[in-house]
């Protein structure tokens, strides 16, 4: 069986993902749990602090049941993750450690470097001795403005703002370490992930947890904006065809549903479960993006990517557990 390490493998992506490989892969994780994790939420950042705990601790309960093994390390300190990867001596790596929301980086641009990039050369650095498959997750932020495009692997990447501009620099930093030290590497760009235990305030997630307690839904702009949204569900499997398939070694990949949705199709999914939500409208932010459709025909043919999950099937399906996980904590 292949040893897959997964760097920031605690997080919302990384947990899920241990949870599915674990099945066929040997699995651990790295993980300093201090990006949208235990040691990053305090009473003065959110309302929502004793259910964000609750899921947290979840995630870890989970990681427990399942015996993957984790190692608490700060992947910004370089010697302990050296340390670390060259113990482990993985097949392949799966970096995932990064500030994962364009908001929050905007706030701490300083935080975000640190965690997003630094990392990724520490990882880089260790791996140039035993030269795993690195797996590197990035974002559709990278394209910027899609200008009504199904924007494809290849299209003009043009990031308007400091989350993307600082993902396409890591993955141009990783591409200049695969050709100087020939180490293999993937790079996956998702779009609009959604689902179970993410506590990283994403769109859909911000949009239940308001119905759910009665609160107002503000949508930043028209709603006739366009996202491809992604069910993890998906995406774990999409990064899965990537371990497994030759074909994925020094390419990069869509890893999403593959289809443009409205935002106003989410609410309208939002308000069959809540009815009596208000939604009130704003200015769109000037850092957000027009975006859309992410073109995946290179991941269905070289990795036969298939996704499953449109918003019909899978924001449901997350609608449901968060209602279940809410009604728990009030009990």
């Amino acid at each position: 069986m292949k040893k897959i390490l997964l760097i920031g493998g605690c997080g919302f992506i990384g947990h899920n993902l241990a949870i599915h490989l674990k099945k066929n892969f040997q699995v651990e994780i790295v993980d300093g749990l201090n990006v949208n994790n235990l040691f990053a939420f305090n009473k003065n950042d959110t309302e929502n602090l004793e259910f964000y705990r609750k899921i947290l601790l979840e995630r870890l309960s989970i990681i427990e049941k399942e015996k993957i093994n984790l190692n608490i390390i700060d992947v910004r300190n370089y010697h302990d993750t050296s340390y670390i990867i060259n113990q482990v001596n993985p097949d392949v790596v799966i970096h995932l450690a990064a500030v994962s929301h364009a908001n929050k980086s905007i706030k701490n641009p300083h935080n975000t470097f640190d965690h997003s990039l630094r990392t990724l050369e520490n990882v880089l650095d260790a791996c140039r001795k035993n030269k795993p498959h690195l797996i590197y997750m990035s974002s559709s932020m990278v394209y910027g403005n899609f200008n009504g495009k199904n924007v494809s692997e290849d299209d003009e990447k043009n990031p308007i703002d400091i989350y993307g501009t600082l993902k396409l620099s890591g993955e141009l930093i990783l591409k200049s370490y695969a050709r100087v030290f020939d180490i293999p590497y993937t790079i996956i760009r998702p779009s609009a992930l959604y689902g179970e235990r993410c506590v990283s305030r994403r769109v859909g997630q911000i949009f239940i947890e308001n119905a759910i307690r009665g609160n107002d839904i503000i949508i930043n702009g028209s709603g006739e904006e366009k996202l491809d949204f992604t069910y993890i569900k998906d995406l774990v499997a999409g990064i899965e065809n990537c371990i497994k398939n030759e074909k994925s070694l020094n390419e990069t990949f869509n890893i999403t549903f593959g289809e443009g949705r409205k935002i106003n199709d989410l609410i309208q999914i939002l308000l069959e479960e809540f009815p009596r939500t208000k939604v009130i409208r704003k200015e769109k932010d000037k850092f957000s993006p027009e975006r859309g459709t992410l073109n995946i025909s290179k991941a269905k043919k070289k990795i036969n990517y298939s996704p499953n999950y449109n918003i019909e099937k899978g924001y449901r399906e997350y609608i449901s557990w968060y209602k279940s996980k809410y009604s728990e904590l009030e009990k």
